[in-house]
């Protein structure tokens, strides 16, 4: 999960896409960068760090330009080294700059094609390079002469579409021509697309939630549709097509639960009113394992579970307190890499008031457990305020599979709820009675927002991969790789790829 934003404007677009990143900076704290085009010069900044830190008055000044793209970073494939922070840039052909929100699941194999193919060199392990290169490859295949148009990009898409495979949401800037964004056949990542009327003719943003859009008085226009690859050129004119030949919507189930801001949109679902929903179903699910009198309060874990706890107590008849006080100069937890980082900053984000907790029965409501390290820490604490009896409630299902689509939950051990039953989890986290929503009652929060909403991608709750590459070798050999971060283990495992794929040539 990662922020990125793409604008053509009739006047610079520094500001612009450095507001929109502190919108987004939720998506990922890792890096920003941003990547501006005037002329037929790009100018580009990046660096590990919040947006505030990593860009000063001097890196601002240095972005001129009337369109560009940016992003912040959270890093899945690849390291989190600054060199990886994004946009990337190639000089051939015309000149591309691309940032990208998503996990490619073959970029392993792109990689040694592009190497043996296309002649191509990849200087990072980050799969959004590998992505860059395909798209300049493909747009040099579609191009001929010195000039580009909007048709030879889409073909360019629809080629890319074809060699891919996972996630992938894209903004990319080809130098002097414009604004070339896309999303994947499956509609997994999030994109959407807004519009300001001037009196020198429209400008759009592109970005990955609407609240981007919105913040910037922009007016939001529609989502990018699985597969559709939206151009707008220099002069402010928009052009699109799909590009794939049997797109299909999937949105990720866990932007709903968890990534994406409370006032965004997503796919013409409401993320906030699919929260409401999902207290509502978790509510219907509570009332039939409690009796009365078994609950005294419901209090959330801010921020992401206060509507589906607000709601809950509400379909109970339940009081609804602020047990908790956040600390919110700390980081999101879940995208904190290191456990022990994690473990840390929960007490330093998290405060209990003593006195919504002595004596009581505490519900306890949270978006998902995932690695429980917050969940038990959080219980703890209301023991340590004094709570008679803690019960654990998460607005999500069991996170029991890895998600390869770029949420950062890639190791099956890392997960608290992987080859554990619900009341073994229970155990774990220390809380005297745990409740989890149920898959299909997830699924339905969001759908009954957008009934138009047919299919999610769901994977780490229900195991079901979307994209249809997923095997068990493969989440084998990441796990491999990630247990081992160790340069001969990586050599060993890309060598047998390579192996792999010599014999399927």
């Amino acid at each position: 999960m990662c922020g990125i934003v793409g604008v053509v404007s009739h006047g610079p677009v520094n500001q612009l896409i450095y507001d929109a990143l502190l919108l987004l900076q939720h998506r990922g704290q890792d890096a920003a960068g941003i990547a501006t085009n005037h002329g037929n010069t790009f100018s580009m900044y990046k660096a590990n760090g919040l947006v505030r830190d990593v860009f000063r008055t001097r890196n601002m000044r240095s972005l001129p330009g009337n369109a560009g793209i940016g992003q912040v970073r959270y890093p899945t494939a690849g390291s989190s080294s600054e060199e990886e922070a994004q946009p990337f840039y190639v000089n051939a052909p015309f000149g591309i700059i691309l940032a990208h929100n998503g996990n490619l699941t073959n970029w392993e194999q792109l990689k040694i094609e592009m190497f043996k193919n296309d002649r191509r060199h990849v200087n990072t392990d980050s799969d959004s390079e590998v992505l860059l290169n395909v798209l300049a490859h493909e747009i040099q295949q579609a191009t001929t002469g010195y000039s580009l148009d909007p048709s030879a990009l889409f073909k360019a898409v629809s080629a890319l579409h074809k060699r891919v495979r996972g996630s992938y949401a894209v903004v990319s800037q080809i130098a002097g021509y414009g604004l070339l964004a896309f999303r994947d056949p499956f509609g997994i990542r999030p994109l959407c697309i807004g519009f300001n009327d001037t009196e020198k003719g429209p400008e759009y943003i592109v970005a990955s939630e609407s609240v981007a859009l919105e913040g910037l008085g922009f007016r939001f226009l529609r989502d990018v549709l699985p597969g559709e690859a939206i151009f707008i050129d220099m002069d402010g004119r928009l052009y699109n097509q799909q590009c794939a030949e049997n797109p299909e919507l999937n949105p990720c189930a866990f932007e709903f639960v968890y990534l994406a801001r409370p006032d965004s949109i997503i796919d013409g679902a409401s993320v906030y009113a699919s929260r409401l929903k999902m207290g509502e179903y978790l509510a219907e699910k509570i009332r039939r394992q409690f009796s009365s009198g078994d609950i005294d309060v419901v209090m959330p874990i801010p921020d992401s579970s206060r509507p589906a706890a607000m709601e809950l107590a509400l379909k109970l008849n339940l009081n609804y307190r602020e047990g908790f006080i956040k600390n919110r100069y700390i980081g999101r937890t879940f995208i904190m890499p290191g456990q022990g980082l994690r473990r840390k900053s929960v007490r330093q984000k998290l405060n209990a008031i003593g006195s919504e907790f002595k004596g009581k029965s505490v519900l306890l409501v949270d978006d998902s457990i995932v690695r429980g390290t917050t969940s038990r820490e959080i219980v703890q604490m209301a023991r340590d305020s004094g709570a008679k009896r803690v019960i654990f409630a998460s607005a999500a299902p069991p996170v029991m599979f890895p998600n390869v689509y770029g949420i950062d939950m890639p190791t099956r051990n890392e997960l608290i709820a992987y080859g554990r039953t619900e009341e073994e989890v229970c155990r774990e986290i220390t809380a005297d009675a745990l409740v989890y929503q149920d898959v299909e009652s997830l699924k339905r929060s969001i759908a009954d927002v957008n009934p138009l909403l047919k299919n999610f991608e769901a994977s780490c709750f229900d195991g079901v991969y979307v994209t249809g590459d997923i095997s068990r070798d493969y989440l084998d050999r990441i796990e491999v790789v990630r247990n081992n971060p160790k340069p001969e283990v990586e050599d060993a495992v890309r060598s047998q790829l390579n192996l792999n794929l010599a014999r399927v040539d």
